[in-house]
C-alpha cells in the first residue's frame, strides 16, 4: 500500500442523508479548513470521512454500501484511511466495528472533537458560524436546533441525535451574517422540529422571535421554514410570515397520516380534526401559503380503509407540495413492538397511488400559473436556459422554473420577474418579463 507524508494528505468528506447531515459536514469542513487542512467535499482525497445516514432501510443500505466501497478502495491502495461518522455510526457502532473492521475509526453524531483529533486537527470553539458551505452559493441551511423530544413511534432520530437542543438566537444571527457576507441570499431553517425551538433555552417557543431577528440581517432576501411539527404549532409564526416579506410563504410540515387510529399508534399527539383545523388556520392566516407535507404509508395496522381515507384527504386538501415514504420497521423504536403486517408490495402500491394523486394536483395548480408573472431566484444555468425557484419552492424537492430566451447573464442569487407560458406537473417554463 502506498504511503503519503502528512503534508500531502487531502481529506475527502462524503455526505449521505438529509440537510442536517449536509450542515454537519459543512461544520466539519470549516473546522478542518481552520486547521489548515487540505479538504474537499465529495472529491478526491487519500483520507475519506463518510458522514452516514441511519434513518430508514434505503438510507442505511446506501451508507453501508458507501463504507464498503471505500474500504475496498483502501484495500486496493487507492485511499489510505477511512473514517465513518454520522447517524448510522451513532446508532450501530458496535455492529459496524464487528462487521466492517477495516474502517480506521467510527464516530457518533456528538463526537466532532474526537473526529478532528483523529484527523490531526483541533476543535476550535470560537468558530461560531464558520462553515465551508457545499450548497450553491445563493442558499444555505441554518440548523437552529439539534435532536428531538417528540415520542413518534416510527422514528429513530432521538436514538441518533439525542434530546432537543436549541442554538441561542445571538449565535444564529452571527452565523446568518457570515453567510450573507459570503453571498447567501436564502436561509433554509432546519431542525428535527422547528416549532420546539427555544423551549429548552428560554422556557417558551421562540421561533417567531428568531425570525424577527433574522429578517434584520442585511443581504438575506428569503427565509424558508422546514420541518415544523403539527402539535403545539406556535401560531405567531404565521403572523411574522404574513407581515415580513423576507419570510417565504412556505412551510414544510410533515403530517405523516390522517387516520385517527394510525395517528394514535404513531404517537403524533394530534387527530384528523385538529390537523384539518390547523391547516385551515394556516390558509386563513397566510392565504398565499404553499404547504409541503410528507406522509407514511404501510404503517403497522394501516388498513385499506385507513389508506383510502388518507388518499381521499389529500385529494381534498390539495397540498402544493407532497412527498410519500414507505414505512420502515426500525429496531428500538416503539413501532418495532408492532407486527410489520403490510406487505412490501402493498406499501409500494400505496405510495405510488399517493404520488399519482399528488402529480395530478400539482399539474392542475401549475396550470393556474400560466400567464402569471412570478418573482424567481436564479439557481444556475443549464445549456441555453436558466433554472430558478419561486418563494414557494425549496431546493431539490420542489418545482423548478425554466427560463428561456435570456439575452444577458443572470447570476445565481439574483431575482428576476418571469412570465409563465407553460407548465408540467412539477416544472414551470417562462420568459423574463418585458
Amino acid at each position: 500500500m502506498r504511503t503519503k507524508s502528512l503534508d500531502n494528505n487531502k481529506i475527502n468528506v462524503i455526505t449521505l442523508g438529509c440537510s442536517k447531515n449536509t450542515y454537519d459536514s459543512e461544520v466539519l469542513l470549516g473546522q478542518l479548513k481552520a486547521n489548515n487542512k487540505d479538504v474537499v467535499h465529495e472529491g478526491d482525497g487519500n483520507i475519506v470521512v463518510i458522514n452516514t445516514c441511519g434513518f430508514i432501510d434505503n438510507a442505511k443500505e446506501e451508507s453501508v454500501n458507501t463504507i464498503l466501497d471505500y474500504v475496498q478502495k483502501k484495500q486496493d491502495g487507492l485511499v489510505d484511511k477511512v473514517f465513518v461518522t454520522g447517524c448510522l455510526s451513532e446508532r450501530y457502532k458496535p455492529d459496524l466495528i464487528k462487521e466492517i473492521p477495516d474502517v480506521d475509526q467510527y464516530f457518533g453524531t456528538t463526537e466532532l472533537p474526537q473526529l478532528l483529533s483523529a484527523l490531526g486537527a483541533d476543535y476550535k470553539h470560537e468558530l461560531i458560524g464558520e462553515r465551508l458551505t457545499t450548497t450553491p452559493k445563493n442558499y444555505a441551511y441554518l440548523k437552529i436546533a439539534e435532536g428531538c423530544d417528540r415520542p413518534c413511534s416510527f422514528c429513530a432520530i432521538p436514538l441518533m441525535r439525542g434530546k432537543h437542543r436549541s442554538t441561542p438566537i445571538e449565535d444564529l444571527i452571527v452565523e446568518a451574517e457570515k453567510l450573507a457576507s459570503n453571498g447567501v441570499k436564502e436561509l433554509i431553517l432546519i431542525a428535527q422540529d422547528l416549532t420546539y425551538y427555544g423551549l429548552d433555552l428560554y422556557k417558551k417557543r421562540r421561533l417567531a422571535d428568531l425570525l424577527n431577528a433574522l429578517v434584520q440581517v442585511d443581504g438575506i432576501e428569503w427565509i424558508r421554514l422546514h420541518y415544523a411539527f403539527p402539535s403545539g404549532f406556535p401560531m405567531e409564526v404565521l403572523e411574522v410570515m404574513r407581515n415580513e416579506p423576507k419570510i417565504c410563504n412556505y412551510i414544510d410540515i410533515p403530517l405523516q397520516h390522517i387516520s385517527d387510529s394510525v395517528l394514535k399508534s404513531m404517537r403524533r399527539g394530534t387527530t384528523m380534526a385538529k390537523t384539518i383545523e390547523l391547516l385551515h388556520d394556516f390558509r386563513i392566516a397566510v392565504p398565499d401559503i404553499a404547504i409541503r407535507t410528507t406522509l407514511i404509508v404501510g404503517y403497522p395496522g394501516e388498513t385499506e380503509a385507513d389508506f383510502q381515507l388518507l388518499k381521499n384527504w389529500i385529494t381534498d386538501m390539495r397540498f402544493e407540495r407532497l412527498g410519500c415514504f414507505q414505512y420502515s420497521h426500525e429496531e428500538d423504536t416503539k413501532a418495532f413492538e408492532l407486527i410489520d403486517d403490510v406487505p412490501f408490495e402493498v406499501k409500494q402500491q400505496r405510495a405510488n397511488e399517493i404520488m399519482e394523486v399528488q402529480s395530478q394536483i400539482s399539474w392542475e395548480l401549475n396550470q393556474e400559473k400560466i400567464g402569471q408573472t412570478l418573482r424567481v431566484m436564479i439557481d444556475r444555468k443549464e445549456g441555453n436556459y436558466y433554472v430558478g425557484r419561486t418563494e414557494y419552492d425549496s431546493p431539490d424537492v420542489d418545482n423548478l422554473v425554466h427560463i428561456t430566451d435570456v439575452k444577458s447573464y443572470l447570476s445565481p442569487g439574483s431575482f428576476v420577474e418571469v412570465t409563465i407560458n407553460e407548465a408540467s406537473d412539477y416544472d414551470l417554463y417562462g420568459v423574463l418579463k418585458v
